[in-house]
């Protein structure tokens, strides 16, 4: 199990302040006071960025074969797409609006319908690029092709590939275009599918989508130590990643709490974030299963409760890998991803979290969080 993280040997909580007294880079990083590291997060990120743009973009020759969000081109969009929100630069923005458009060519005959993996995202992300763009032509374009996506009867109702990522895509529309710019007749009908599916799996001996009892789901989905199963009746407690264990669990639990107001959620989440401080130090480096992706437990955390000692976590977890990912990938000891440059496996996701640390208060889990 081990084999999976690195020891987390950092401090539970370090003091800022402008002197330093220790020969180990990270902690003199974290004893910085955080807003003077702005630039220095910013200014990785930005080199990362367009070391992704390089080798994603570029090197092929502006040709796009993946098209998804989560390991194609579309995630190197949504990573320009972060910089020009962050600088409101306008060759970002050009340059985000011709991938997506190649992303567009190659799409047009996907069955794929989510936001990360499929045609929605597509549609989605480009719909809200041609409105900063002041482009209308372009703006009707993608709202047409996104409202012409069919969901087929038999699609799985999961996040990935299924009707929720179908939703997320609908609610991104709605956040940065305008409200209802997809229907809610059109996003409720989408909900009433999913609840269907509930109801039809509550007595099929798998775990159903509509759970009674809220003290339950962690009764009989967690191991001892506090992690949660990848898997029905899975007995290896091996994964804290967002897609499989503690971290995604965290994520939805803040979100619960922040709905409901109940200390039962906010209590879950701060007992599954203890697990990602134990043992999310992971040996890659992406958003999906790797450490980029865990420390926006702690920046949930921090949204939701307002304490330091969160902030200080999401800081500990970033500023290890802008102090060692490099190094510790190139000494083989870190994965860098099965698509390095990606923005959910590899450096992509890296730097999309840098420039999310520098205004922590804001920062959400990419396509996931909204």
């Amino acid at each position: 199990m081990a084999d999976r993280f690195f020891p987390n040997e950092m401090l539970e909580f370090v003091p800022e302040s402008s002197t330093t007294a220790t020969k180990d880079s990270l902690t003199n990083l974290l004893c910085v006071p955080y807003k003077t590291l702005s630039d220095t997060l910013k200014n990785s990120a930005f080199a990362i960025q367009q070391t992704v743009v390089n080798e994603t973009w570029g090197l092929s020759g502006n040709r796009v074969r993946d098209y998804s969000l989560y390991t194609g081109a579309l995630g190197t969009a949504y990573l320009v797409f972060k910089a020009y929100q962050f600088n409101q630069n306008e060759t970002h923005l050009k340059l985000c609006s011709h991938i997506v458009k190649a992303c567009d060519s190659a799409s047009t005959d996907s069955g794929h319908v989510t936001f990360i993996c499929g045609r929605a995202g597509v549609c989605a992300l480009g719909a809200v690029l041609a409105k900063h763009a002041g482009d209308e032509r372009l703006l009707n374009h993608y709202l047409t092709q996104f409202k012409e996506i069919k969901l087929a009867s038999d699609l799985p109702n999961e996040l990935l590939y299924g009707r929720v990522g179908f939703l997320w895509a609908c609610t991104f529309l709605n956040k940065h275009i305008g409200k209802d710019k997809i229907s809610t007749t059109r996003m409720r009908a989408v909900v009433d599918e999913i609840i269907k599916a509930g109801r039809r799996l509550v007595n099929k001996g798998r775990c159903p989508l509509i759970c009674q009892g809220r003290t339950s789901l962690h009764d009989k989905e967690s191991f001892s130590g506090g992690n949660f199963l990848s898997s029905e009746g899975s007995e290896s407690d091996r994964l804290v990643h967002w897609c499989h264990g503690a971290p995604g669990i965290t994520l939805t639990l803040v979100k619960a709490a922040q709905v409901f107001g109940d200390e039962e959620f906010l209590q879950a989440a701060v007992d599954a974030g203890e697990v990602v401080w134990k043992r999310g130090l992971l040996k890659r480096v992406g958003i999906c299963h790797g450490i980029s992706g865990n420390t926006y437990v702690f920046l949930a955390l921090y949204r939701l409760t307002g304490k330091a000692e969160y902030l200080y976590r999401a800081k500990a977890f970033a500023f290890f890998l802008l102090d060692r990912a490099q190094k510790l990938i190139s000494e083989g000891k870190m994965h860098g991803g099965d698509r390095p440059y990606s923005l959910f496996e590899g450096i992509g996701g890296m730097a999309y979290l840098f420039l999310d640390m520098i205004e922590p208060s804001e920062a959400k889990f990419p396509a996931y969080e909204l």
